[in-house]
């Protein structure tokens, strides 16, 4: 084992059984369980803000999260000598939600929901107030990428020999660009109205890869992106791969709404923002955006096909979106 890792975890109340590679970070077997070790570059004031939370979660009830481990000064950062900084924390040996599966999809939802309604009960303070924390709405995000498809189409309008990816994006661009602006205008609008503001906090980047399904219970991680902001965003990011799956499944997108409102009812306006951050072509800008900033002498005729497909999709997803306006 590298001599720097020993380092660090010598530096915790922890007898070492084992270490691999995983995640990008160390794995640890430990007489006090399964921990992750992984080098960090953030702010202290931010690790603390995450255990702070994590600690209000825990008097709230039970919810399995990748909590840090202190070290034996009962610090939340350990350094080595190289200046390197690291934090521990606990972890999961399960595996990832599996998107294809249903059953597995509908206990995600149901954590998701539980996570959410115990964010609702977290008491937040002043000195959570940092700039990682404040993030940009969703309504500018959907604007900023508006004008970047606008940039891209006029690049493609420009081109004399057009390739047939440029002649895909050419042939649907009217369809998916209306949806765009629709979705941005409608819920800047909506969000103005009803005077949403910073809302609740959010995990910030929930999906498959951050629910691990284990044998009796399910455990989220990965908080590093937490942020105060609408709930909504997170169900809509986790419930958006999961319809891609299933080819927008009108009885399991229903099934999905179902389950997390037994846990957490969603409101009207809940409703709503899930709507039009539903209705904004995400997965179409992204194709679009990686065109317009990739090598554009060569595009994969992967990006062909998903393209075509999500033109091929788009009645069940039009139906799904009829279903939760």
């Amino acid at each position: 084992m590298n001599e720097k890792y020993t380092e660090v975890l010598s530096q915790y109340e922890l007898e070492i059984l084992d270490v691999k590679r995983g995640r990008g970070a160390w794995l640890c077997e430990t007489d006090q369980g399964l921990k992750l070790l992984r080098e960090y570059k953030g702010t202290i004031k931010r690790l603390e803000f995450e255990d702070q939370v994590f600690l209000q979660l825990e008097e709230t009830g039970h919810l399995s999260v990748d909590r840090y481990v202190r070290n034996k000064e009962g610090e939340i950062l350990s350094s080595a000598e190289d200046g390197t900084r690291w934090i521990v924390k606990n972890w999961y040996s399960d595996r990832e939600c599996n998107l294809k599966d249903s059953k597995e999809v509908l206990c995600a939802i149901e954590r998701i929901a539980l996570l959410h309604k115990m964010f609702r009960k977290v008491k937040f303070k002043d000195e959570w107030n940092l700039g990682s924390i404040l993030v940009q709405q969703p309504a500018e995000e959907m604007e900023r990428h508006n004008r970047e498809l606008i940039r891209a189409r006029s690049f493609i309008r420009s081109k004399r020999k057009k390739s047939e990816f440029e002649l895909c994006v050419m042939g649907n661009y009217d369809v998916f660009f209306d949806q765009a602006m629709e979705a941005c205008k409608g819920l800047a609008g909506f969000c103005e109205e009803c005077g949403i503001g910073e809302g609740y906090l959010c995990h910030g980047d929930l999906n498959q890869h951050h629910i691990l399904m284990c044998t009796h219970d399910v455990a989220i991680v990965e908080f590093n992106r937490m942020h105060r902001g609408m709930q909504m965003e997170d169900l809509y990011h986790f419930m958006r791969k999961a319809m891609e799956k299933h080819d927008w499944n009108l009885k399991l997108g229903m099934s999905m709404l179902d389950t997390y409102s037994k846990v957490l009812p969603l409101s009207g306006a809940d409703r709503t923002c899930l709507y039009y951050l539903f209705l904004y072509p995400e997965k179409y800008w992204k194709q679009i955006n990686f065109y317009y900033n990739a090598n554009k002498a060569w595009i994969p005729a992967r990006n062909i096909e998903k393209l075509r497909d999500l033109e091929i999709q788009q009645p069940m997803r039009n139906l799904f979106l009829s279903r939760i306006k």
